[in-house]
């Protein structure tokens, strides 16, 4: 394993956490990562589908005169939405990974879908393994199905859970509207005293 794939495992080992992911899965990233692929530092913080600088010539239209130039990939910064995370997750992507990721079906299944070898950047390594983690968790888990006389019995608690809540609401702003008029009701009273103590005082 070379140097920059031994660095690459190691931090993504320390982001995961390398003992609550699966041996196995943990055993193919190692397997997967490339072994002398140069990958541009940008890359490293995004998904970039494989994309990355392009080199060639400027040739210039009168005299057919060569001079070196590059083209660096159309990268932008998106909000995508992950359903296994129930929120969006800012990442810089190519258009290319973009198309990639709305041929999948969600950012999610991209990140399954493509293989470890693929993936290439840091950042894509590290969110994939992740997400194989949450899934594996996932799978785990006990699931129960309910008849549906009790999912009835269940909507219809919710249901008055929501009106026991509206109805605390509207005690709360009574409540707040009467405590608001009796303060209005002895501030007049007061004032009225004092009104009658200055019209005592001047006769």
């Amino acid at each position: 394993m070379a140097f920059r794939s031994q660095e690459l495992y190691k931090k993504i080992a320390k982001k995961v956490g390398e003992g609550s992911v699966p041996k196995e899965v943990m055993e193919s990233v190692k397997r997967s990562l490339p072994n002398n692929k140069l990958v541009m530092g940008r890359a490293k913080r995004g998904i970039y589908a494989g994309r990355h600088i392009q080199f060639g010539n400027k040739v210039s239209e009168d005299g057919g005169n060569k001079s070196r130039r590059t083209w660096k990939p159309n990268v932008q910064e998106k909000r995508l939405f992950s359903y296994i995370h129930d929120r969006h997750i800012r990442v810089k992507v190519t258009t290319h990974a973009l198309r990639c990721i709305d041929k999948a079906g969600g950012i999610d299944e991209y990140l399954l879908n493509t293989p470890y070898h693929k993936m290439q950047t840091e950042m894509g390594l590290f969110w994939k393994a992740k997400i194989e983690k949450m899934y594996e968790e996932l799978g785990n888990m006990d699931v129960c199905f309910f008849s549906p006389e009790e999912e009835a019995k269940i909507e219809k608690g919710f249901e008055e859970l929501k009106l026991a809540k509206k109805e605390a609401r509207r005690e709360a702003r009574r409540a707040s509207a009467k405590q608001k008029q009796t303060e209005g009701a002895i501030a007049s009273d007061e004032q009225t005293s004092e009104a009658k103590q200055i019209e005592g005082g001047a006769t």
